[in-house]
């Protein structure tokens, strides 16, 4: 611990109780600055930078900067033996945050509308769409937009664009986080019920009501799986970092066309709003969109039979047309209501039964469709497993280090989406006990694995942590290391 009487420096210098609040931040930057042998030309750089449209304030904060270097250099061990390199790059790694690299994603998989409304810790995912379409959505010949941005007045009327969007054929979406998806359940549910696709990119932060909202958690599986009043199962996608929430980003645009639903991504604070090292982004130029199964004009007048809600192929997923696609035919009523096969109200039970059973078909398809997850065996054969997913990656990944360690040898599996691949059961099933971690108080993905894989829920032994800080490896280690001595008979070590 080294201290620095910062408020006794700020009170010494400045008489004005505002300045001395202001100030404070950047003395302490020219403390670093010295401990860290940083070059205080590049700091000064960056302050001019910063207040390049506010001149004054140039001078004063850089006055402020080496009130701290000084002091530091004349009072502390400078530099320390941890010192800052000057580096143009990271190797072959990338440093960005989570939001702005699920935007990205967002413009790669299509998207041309994004209606919102501003929620910590979303908000930026919204500005960095901005951002990007800036740069790559405007025609190169006429300079005019090719997309829109609308704020909406709030969270009911953003998800009810991008759902109004999506049903006329365009790659919609809207960014919120816990508050925002409890206003939008029921719009959720018609998108759910007349099938249209949308993609709702949930930053998590902790809850419930207002909570922490500079805080991180993964507390809103349950209410985006099951979204909605009635039954309902929703896709869910969940990015360990920056560069999935890219990759899924752009996914989930596809799966939302084929599957005519919502998806969401499930980001959470501490992946959306910290900048994070990760694998340089992808994308093959080759790529085409999937539109998934809609019917064209030339289709419709060779006399194919087009039932909006007519399952042809038996996974569960009709034909659509897109608006104006024929002028007498192909066209239906979009309703959230209960309907037959070919999109007509009714209210009889065989036909809304009907429709709900080709909805979980749909459900099924999906499995073979999302993100599959991925596997590691420990070096020795095990009864031991951990399922874990999304910002916990890595201190999971650590914490495995940790745990073999000590003897302790886990099978590792991290889950990228919801439904459950056929995988997960194989995997529950190969385990005597298995850990699943979480950020979160309820044990939420437990509580899905159990409801739809039908295990056990003794054999699901839940690891938690949500006091909104990011989960540690330290954590991790510890609290599985305690329970596999207990199930062992062995007395906890603790270190």
């Amino acid at each position: 611990m080294i201290g620095v009487p910062l408020t006794a420096i700020c009170n010494s210098e400045y008489s004005d109780p505002r300045q001395r609040q202001l100030f404070k931040n950047i003395i302490y930057l020219g403390v670093l600055s010295a401990l860290l042998d940083m070059e205080p030309a590049v700091l000064e750089a960056l302050i001019g930078e910063q207040y390049k449209s506010k001149e004054k304030l140039i001078q004063p904060n850089v006055h402020a900067l080496h009130l701290g270097r000084d002091y530091a250099l004349k009072n502390l061990k400078c530099p320390l033996g941890l010192t800052v390199k000057r580096a143009d790059k990271v190797g072959d790694m990338i440093f960005v945050e989570g939001n702005s690299a699920a935007a990205l994603g967002a413009v790669y998989g299509g998207a041309t509308v994004c209606a919102w409304y501003p929620i910590t810790p979303s908000s930026s995912l919204a500005d960095a769409f901005t951002k990007h379409c800036g740069k790559l959505r405007v025609d190169p010949q006429t300079k005019k937009a090719r997309y829109a941005i609308v704020q909406a007045e709030d969270e009911l009327a953003s998800i009810g664009m991008a759902i109004g969007a999506g049903w006329n054929g365009a790659r919609a979406f809207t960014a919120t986080s816990g508050p925002g998806i409890s206003l939008m359940s029921e719009f959720i549910g018609l998108s759910y019920f007349a099938e249209i696709p949308a993609v709702i990119f949930n930053v998590q932060r902790a809850g419930p009501s207002t909570g922490m909202p500079t805080r991180t958690q993964q507390c809103d599986l349950i209410s985006c799986a099951y979204a909605s009043h009635g039954d309902t199962k929703h896709v869910l996608l969940f990015p360990e970092d920056p560069h999935e929430a890219f990759e899924f980003g752009a996914q989930a645009f596809d799966l939302a066309d084929r599957l005519q639903t919502t998806i969401f991504v499930m980001l959470d604070l501490d992946i959306g709003m910290n900048h994070r090292l990760c694998r340089p982004f992808r994308w093959d130029d080759s790529r085409r969109y999937d539109r998934g199964k809609v019917m064209t004009a030339a289709e419709l007048d060779s006399g194919r039979d087009f039932g909006r809600y007519l399952d042809v192929d038996g996974d569960g997923i009709p034909y659509r047309t897109y608006p104006g696609t024929h002028p007498t035919k192909g066209s239906f009523f979009t309703r959230g209501t209960s309907r037959d096969r070919y999109a007509r109200y009714t209210e009889e039970g065989p036909p809304y039964v009907d429709n709900m059973q080709r909805l979980l078909r749909k459900f099924e398809t999906a499995k073979d469709m999302v993100p599959r997850p991925l596997t590691a065996n420990a070096g020795k054969p095990t009864k031991f497993g951990v399922i874990y997913y999304g910002s916990t990656a890595p201190a999971m990944d650590e914490a495995i280090d940790m745990l073999e360690a000590r003897g302790h040898h886990i099978d590792r599996m991290r889950v990228r989406a919801f439904p459950f691949h056929s995988s997960v059961p194989s995997f529950l099933a190969d385990h005597d006990f298995v850990f699943v971690v979480e950020q979160n108080r309820d044990a939420q993905l437990r509580s899905l694995i159990v409801n739809e894989c039908n295990v056990d829920p003794v054999r699901l032994v839940p690891v938690l942590h949500f006091d909104g800080t990011p989960i540690t490896a330290r954590f991790i280690a510890k609290t599985i290391g305690e329970r596999i001595d207990t199930l062992h008979g062995k007395p906890a070590v603790v270190s």
